[in-house]
């Protein structure tokens, strides 16, 4: 076992959001990936043009319940009712403690490379579906898609990479880098791409978009970009 920072330790290849990770989750992932509030703020805001009364909104990979949280206090005039996926058990009982004062939260430990969804306004998946393997990718985008009802979104972040090795490099810098400033230890960085391997498997700024279009979407937006980080709005 390796030491990645915030006292989560994991194996090569072994990366996993157990009950290790969830009790440091919101330090961690703030620490990891760049502007990570500003883009549940972007999220919250997206989610006034989709969500009315009577909407079904999901969240999927809602780990501690954070992002869930932040909509439906945004949207608390509204009747919404808000459905919260994840395959790690330790999460969705975090994320039950969190939101229990949310009647219109419902919270479930599922599999999203089999879950069946119901008819719905709004989609959200804030960097999770890259932690899906690519081969199941596509038929998840595809029940996304039929699941909305038309005038819908899907609201899909993502780790990205480069369009080629050339920008694949720059940006894998810059994301070092970006560690380096958060305070980790280059061992603690090695480390974590290590524990990542096989379980972490980003595709291009193209390839989502391929992912999407190939579901049905046409009208696809970037709503957020910086270095390897990027967030997408699709509207069927």
């Amino acid at each position: 076992m390796k030491q990645v920072g915030d006292s989560i330790s994991t194996r090569n290849s072994g990366w996993k959001f157990d009950k290790g990770v969830v009790e440091n989750f919101e330090s961690h992932v703030r620490r990891s990936i760049p502007f990570y509030e500003s883009g549940h703020e972007l999220v919250c805001e997206l989610s006034d043009f989709f969500l009315q009364d009577g909407s079904l909104c999901y969240e999927l990979g809602t780990s501690v319940g954070e992002l869930i949280e932040k909509v439906a206090l945004r949207n608390e005039h509204k009747n919404v009712k808000y459905i919260g996926l994840d395959i790690e058990e330790p999460m969705i009982k975090k994320a039950s403690d969190r939101c229990k004062s949310f009647p219109n939260i419902q919270l479930e430990v599922s599999d999203l490379r089999l879950t069946e969804f119901e008819p719905s306004d709004l989609i959200i998946s804030y960097y999770c579906v890259q932690f899906i393997p690519p081969k199941f990718r596509q038929k998840l985008f595809n029940r996304i898609y039929q699941s909305l009802n038309w005038g819908g979104a899907l609201i899909l972040f993502e780790k990205v990479r480069g369009a080629d090795a050339r920008f694949q490099d720059i940006l894998s810098s810059l994301y070092i880098e970006f560690k380096l400033c958060q305070g980790y230890a280059s061992d603690e960085i090695i480390a974590k791409s290590q524990s990542l391997k096989g379980v972490l498997e980003p595709f291009s700024t193209q390839g989502n978009i391929d992912f999407l279009k190939r579901a049905g979407f046409q009208d696809i937006e970037t709503v957020m970009k910086y270095a390897s980080f990027q967030g997408f709005l699709a509207i069927k």
